[in-house]
């Protein structure tokens, strides 16, 4: 356990959870000492006067009696976690929004999590996307729906990508920090046809040791991975599929058009100028 200040209103909440429950405090002992012995590890037993201490806020409780308490309550752990200030659905936004200087994957798990996430009513009520519009910030418009519903509307065949900060391969039309959608069924390069750079397909490919976004040209057993020509970067080439795997299409892409620091610096810059 760790001893500290920890949330008094968290002790409460597990208080009530255990009441409703209808369970004494050494209750909760002895049905910890069933999931410890199961585990084969002391570190998920919770003695009597601990659940005494946590819930007059004197303790914070380490994973594995989170994870005691929310099975003993039949609690999800992400709502008990979330009592002492743990968003578990907070890791996916905190994971996209790591300015990573490396072109990579999104992981999976991301997507799976058995969690919630605020989503705009207007998604799913408006029925006209014709027009540009904005998607109102206001509760009323919010709600909450599992993470695991989403797989009913994302394809098992998508997949995410992030461009890292130093990746300029295709600069300006995908910009790096932009977060890509890869269709994993299209990864034939010589069977999609295009006539300009506006409609040239752009691919993720994997290399031995990163990632990469960028037009592609097979030539036999070569692939050249193509930089846009205002990014000054040089055309690579690889073996394929030794040294370079294509991970699939990019068919949809989010990028912030504005440096947040460059604009806050130009904005510095401008309020110090006579």
């Amino acid at each position: 356990m760790s001893s500290g200040t920890a949330n008094p209103g968290a002790g409460e909440r597990l208080k009530a959870l255990r009441l409703k429950a209808r369970l004494t405090t050494r209750d909760v002992e002895r049905l910890s000492l069933q999931i410890s012995a199961s585990k084969r590890n002391p570190e998920y037993y919770i003695c009597h006067a601990w659940v005494t201490n946590v819930e007059k806020g004197r303790f914070t409780p380490s994973i594995y009696k989170l994870y005691t308490l929310s099975a003993i309550y039949r609690s999800r752990f992400s709502e008990v976690a979330g009592y002492f200030g743990l968003v578990l659905e907070d890791i996916g936004l905190d994971q996209m929004g790591l300015r990573s200087p490396r072109t990579h994957m999104l992981p999976g798990h991301v997507a799976q999590a058995q969690g919630e996430v605020n989503a705009p009513v207007q998604l799913a009520t408006t029925s006209d996307f014709n027009e540009t519009r904005t998607l109102s910030r206001a509760s009323k418009e919010w709600l909450k729906a599992p993470l695991s519903a989403l797989k009913n509307f994302v394809p098992q065949q998508t997949l995410y990508g992030y461009v890292g900060q130093q990746d300029f391969t295709l600069y300006p039309i995908i910009r790096p920090g932009s977060f890509v959608e890869i269709d994993s069924r299209q990864k034939n390069v010589s069977r999609i046809p295009w006539t300009n750079e506006q409609n040239r397909p752009i691919f993720f490919v994997e290399l031995s040791n990163s990632y990469v976004c960028a037009w592609c040209q097979l030539d036999g057993h070569k692939l050249s991975i193509v930089p846009h020509p205002i990014s000054r970067q040089q055309i690579r080439r690889f073996k394929y599929p030794g040294e370079a795997e294509i991970v699939g299409r990019v068919t949809a892409v989010t990028m912030q058009l504005v440096d947040l620091a460059d604009e806050q610096a130009t904005a510095l810059l401008g309020t110090n100028s006579p």
